[in-house]
């Protein structure tokens, strides 16, 4: 019987210990062998100045990490079932006991002892070994791709507010610092009409449901409401911007100056006097919206009131008033008689306008700081955004608590959500301006020049972005 001598068995030591310290992966099928044996090959016809068994060990080592994440990514996916099916339980046991909504404090005082305990620690379980592994899978198949189509260049200063015409003919409606609002061809970029009424800065624009009519806020302490009659010029051939250079590397100054001071055959025409001014404010008069049906029309001012009037008669009807601070912007329901107003106390506030005899209102205080904006979509939902960088989805039929919560890096400005496809757009102080869908989930991230502030306010330009 042959004898090992003494380095023939310490090298078989050596490699035994080696062997226990690396990762122990299970072979299940021969589907990962012939994985294994195609990478090899594949490896053995490329070119590298790495021993073939150096390359070889690497990919085994790559390998066993690869089945690593694989593990725990099901493992994930197991602990976040077991979750669901436990809140569940919770849920359920909650309203057995109390037969309505319970608080989680309330879950938890009286749900079993056992079940809470167990719950803790797979989420617990979760949260430590496993959330950082997990996001690295998560899908991308739903994010939005962004490019610039259109810029609109004719205004003199910062851009605060647009707004696009609900009935043909389709415009788009700008509200600027330099005095003035335009109106513009979507598809051409081209003005169409201009109006000079105001005396002071043009806060916002909005129009009405049904008729040529535009409502336009200023810092002059009025909002006006104006007829307009436009003709839409005949489509040019779309240019191949995919040549065009990066923002970035663009000078508009320029540009602009003479845009902005030419009184060429370009300048558009222009109107200089209201149909209508609503008078009443003591401040400045920051937003502007319809109401359903477009016979009434409400204004926030920094008079720390919202103001109800008639279009009709252009009197006052009611002056909402109840806000600590500035009021910062006001919305309508597209469907109902309801406005939400919001202001710098961090509060935003519904008021009810459904029951002609009764007027009710209700105060939201789930944000921090200033409430820069807050609107509602088309169902029955309102996104609220705030200088406290966070942008907050409600559902009216329950207000306690918000739905979705999105955590930015900057605070939010006026915020503005898409009609058919509940997109939520957020103008950042910072520049940016981010997607996401009604769920908080991020879609995209528009693109910006160095001259832009926020999608709703640019340096002497406004710029309109496809997404698809």
């Amino acid at each position: 019987m042959p004898v090992e001598s003494g380095s023939s068995a310490a090298s078989r030591q050596a490699k035994q210990k080696r062997k226990s310290h690396s990762l122990s992966i299970r072979r299940t099928n021969s589907t990962e062998q012939e994985r294994t044996g195609l990478q090899r090959e594949m490896l053995e016809g490329q070119d590298s100045k790495l021993p073939l068994s150096l390359r070889s060990n690497l990919l085994d080592l790559f390998g066993q990490i690869e089945r690593e994440f694989e593990n725990l990514y099901i493992e994930n996916i197991e602990l976040r079932r077991e979750i669901e099916t436990l809140n569940d339980r919770l849920t359920a046991e909650g309203q057995t006991i109390d037969g309505g909504d319970l608080t989680k404090g309330a879950l938890k005082t009286k749900a079993s002892h056992s079940t809470s305990q167990l719950s803790q620690k797979l989420k617990t379980t979760y949260k430590a070994s496993t959330s950082k592994i997990v996001s690295s899978f998560k899908a991308t198949t739903s994010r939005a791709v962004c490019q610039l189509v259109k810029e609109y260049v004719g205004h003199r200063d910062g851009i605060w507010d647009l707004s696009v015409t609900r009935t043909q003919p389709v415009v788009l409606g700008t509200a600027s610092a330099d005095h003035s609002a335009m109106l513009w061809s979507i598809e051409t970029g081209k003005c169409l009409l201009k109006y000079v009424g105001h005396a002071g800065s043009v806060n916002s624009i909005k129009f009405h449901p049904t008729e040529q009519m535009a409502l336009t806020a200023s810092g002059d302490q009025t909002a006006h409401i104006w007829r307009y009659m436009v003709q839409l010029p005949t489509p040019q051939p779309v240019a191949d911007i995919s040549q065009t250079p990066c923002d970035d590397d663009i000078d508009f100054s320029d540009k602009d100056e003479a845009d902005g001071d030419g009184e060429g055959p370009n300048e558009c025409p222009s109107i200089r006097m209201a149909s209508t001014t609503l008078r009443s404010h003591q401040g400045v008069v920051i937003a502007a919206d319809w109401l359903v049906g477009g016979k009434q029309v409400v204004t926030a001012s920094w008079d720390r009131a919202a103001n109800l009037y008639d279009v009709e008669t252009s009197e006052l009807v009611h002056s909402l008033t109840g806000h600590d601070q500035e009021l910062t912007h006001c919305c309508t329901h597209p469907t109902q008689r309801l406005v939400v107003t919001s202001s710098r106390d961090t509060t935003f506030r519904l008021w009810d306008f459904r029951d002609p005899s009764i007027h009710s209102v209700n105060v939201f205080q789930g944000h921090t700081d200033t409430v820069t904006s807050a609107v509602f979509t088309v169902g029955d939902n309102v996104v609220s955004g705030s200088d406290d960088r966070t942008v907050k989805v409600w559902d009216l039929k329950n207000m306690r608590s918000p739905i979705a919560t999105i955590r930015t890096d900057s605070a939010v400005n006026r915020i503005s959500v898409s009609v058919s496809q509940r997109i939520i757009a957020l103008p950042h102080d910072n520049r940016q301006v981010r997607l996401f869908d009604m769920s908080g989930v991020r879609l995209a991230r528009l693109p910006h020049s160095n001259r832009q502030l926020t999608l709703l306010r640019v340096n002497r330009q406004d710029k309109i972005f496809n997404c698809f």
